[in-house]
């Protein structure tokens, strides 16, 4: 086990700041914003400053979080797609907007996450880097030539092969990187869409193409995002976040 008290030093001594972004759109806020925003509180870059940025439809809906000192609650109105493939797409300019509005003036990094996980352990600022992804709970130990990229050749999401299949649950990295992966990611959708193609994970697979040809320098385990069902792994040793559980046919189809 790493030295936690080390990284949090380097870290304190270095003036480091984290945004978090979470979407919660339609029903996904009723089912999972407080349960993540709480497990957040006690176990997410504890030894930093954090500010959330909540974007919803509904603002007046999100709960009422009890934050520890130096830890900001921001909520942003955000438009409700019919479909929630385009809220998984649209959510990369909307998060790089953001950081060019506001988060750079404040924050030193950024971590994006979905908002169906809890928090279950500690999340600190070993996690922190220029470029962080993490491997996908349920194709880290697979071959390669299982992993799920996009294959259409007219997707600018195209790959033939990879070095990881990574999980765009939780990505992050300095503002600056973030904010670049975010742009990179959302024009490649927005050229996909004038040429009638959507990649096949959206959003996931224009991150796992940004990475392949822009190498991330971190790479987080799946214990960081990790889905129970799959069973025990002798190499997860610790779960810091779950998934929550899912019900995706009633909270998308709500999105309609």
């Amino acid at each position: 086990m790493f030295n936690t008290g080390h990284y949090d030093q380097i870290h304190r001594s270095q003036g480091s700041s984290v945004a978090l972004t979470v979407f919660a759109v339609g029903r996904y806020l009723d089912a999972y914003l407080e349960a993540f925003l709480n497990s957040s509180e006690r176990h997410f870059m504890l030894s930093l400053p954090v500010s959330y940025y909540v974007f919803t439809d509904r603002p007046e809906k999100v709960p009422n979080v009890n934050l520890a000192p130096n830890r900001h609650l921001n909520v942003i109105k955000v438009q409700r797609h019919t479909r929630w493939q385009d809220i998984s797409m649209t959510r990369m300019k909307t998060i790089s907007d953001v950081i060019e509005s506001d988060i750079r003036h404040h924050s030193t990094h950024v971590f994006c996450f979905d908002v169906d996980q809890v928090f279950t352990g500690r999340f600190g600022p070993e996690a922190l880097g220029d470029t962080v992804v993490l491997l996908h709970a349920h194709y880290y130990h697979l071959p390669r030539k299982l992993f799920t990229y996009d294959r259409n050749p007219k997707s600018k999401a195209f790959m033939r092969t990879g070095d990881f299949y990574y999980h765009a649950a939780v990505f992050g990295g300095s503002w600056r990187s973030v904010k670049a992966l975010t742009e990179a990611c959302y024009k490649s959708i927005m050229e996909d869409k004038k040429n009638n193609v959507e990649a096949l994970w959206h959003d996931e697979s224009h991150l796992n193409k940004y990475f392949w040809l822009h190498k991330p320098s971190r790479i987080l385990s799946p214990e960081y995002c990790w889905d129970t069902s799959i069973g025990y792994r002798f190499d997860i040793r610790v779960h810091r976040l779950l998934w929550a559980p899912k019900n995706y046919y009633k909270l998308r189809a709500s999105l309609d």
